[in-house]
């Protein structure tokens, strides 16, 4: 048995059956199925989110293909990130230079808190053992924290793939919004597992970040904050209950009957 109405994405990993009955009662009850490789740290596909609503995608693209817009909510996310205010005569390359300064930084100031030594980030998909345990961990860390994100996306009617500093892929979007939290709870606790011990770092690392979002109540925060990115309005012209009946027409279909 699943409790499908108290959770918001299952993953299943290689050798899982289920049937199509299981599938449409998750999606009917707002759970999201991410199908990923062994120990979830492959992605191959997933299902729908829970809304039938496409206002919160007509936004995102309208915001994505406005250069000048699409630069401010790029501006918003860098100060939401890094808490600090962003010149808005700057570049995307000079905004990713910025971004990855920041980043190497917040590495170094973890190292030297849990005294774990840090050489950079380095990290083969082939070989994965072939990386250092710090990071394992932060690929396991990060892992988690784009799957959540996903989930938060995907639930809220957002495409995936309208990004806005990443761009060209499927899940952009989603390592836009998982970039905004991965400084402040992927990269600590990375650093402090691995400071305990280099055994089984990957299981226990997800183990403590499962354990912080549960905490800090991230996916509660995940979508606000999307709104908020995105400058969202509270309500959109010609808004109509999409989510209240799985059979209503679009509008046009409505008119077009009546004539």
């Amino acid at each position: 048995m699943v409790p499908v109405a108290n959770i918001c994405l299952l993953l299943l990993g290689p050798g899982t059956s289920i049937t199509h009955a299981a599938i449409r009662t998750l999606m009917e009850n707002g759970c999201a199925v991410n199908w990923v490789g062994e120990d979830g740290m492959k992605f191959y596909a997933q299902g729908g989110g829970e809304t039938r609503k496409g206002y919160h995608l007509l936004h995102q693209a309208k915001m994505a293909s406005d250069p000048q817009k699409h630069m401010e909510v790029v501006a918003r996310m860098y100060r939401f990130r890094f808490k600090q205010s962003i010149g808005t005569d700057l570049t995307l390359p000079q905004l990713r230079g910025i971004e990855g300064v920041r980043v190497r930084e917040a590495y170094a100031e973890a190292s030297q808190k849990y005294g774990v030594e840090w050489s950079g980030r380095r990290y083969e998909r082939s070989n994965w053992m072939g990386s250092d345990p710090v990071n394992r961990a932060l690929s396991a860390a990060n892992a988690l924290m784009n799957g959540l994100c996903q989930s938060a996306i995907v639930s809220g009617g957002y495409s995936t793939a309208i990004g806005f500093i990443h761009t060209g892929k499927q899940l952009s979007f989603v390592f836009d919004i998982a970039d905004l939290y991965k400084v402040d709870y992927c990269v600590p606790i990375s650093f402090e597992i691995v400071s305990q011990s280099t055994t089984e770092v990957e299981k226990r690392v997800r183990q403590a970040c499962r354990e912080k979002f549960r905490e800090v109540r991230l996916l509660e925060r995940i979508l606000p904050d999307i709104d908020e990115l995105l400058q969202v309005p509270d309500q959109f012209d010609g808004e109509f209950p999409a989510d209240e009946d799985r059979a209503l027409p679009e509008p046009l279909w409505g008119v077009y009957q009546e004539e």
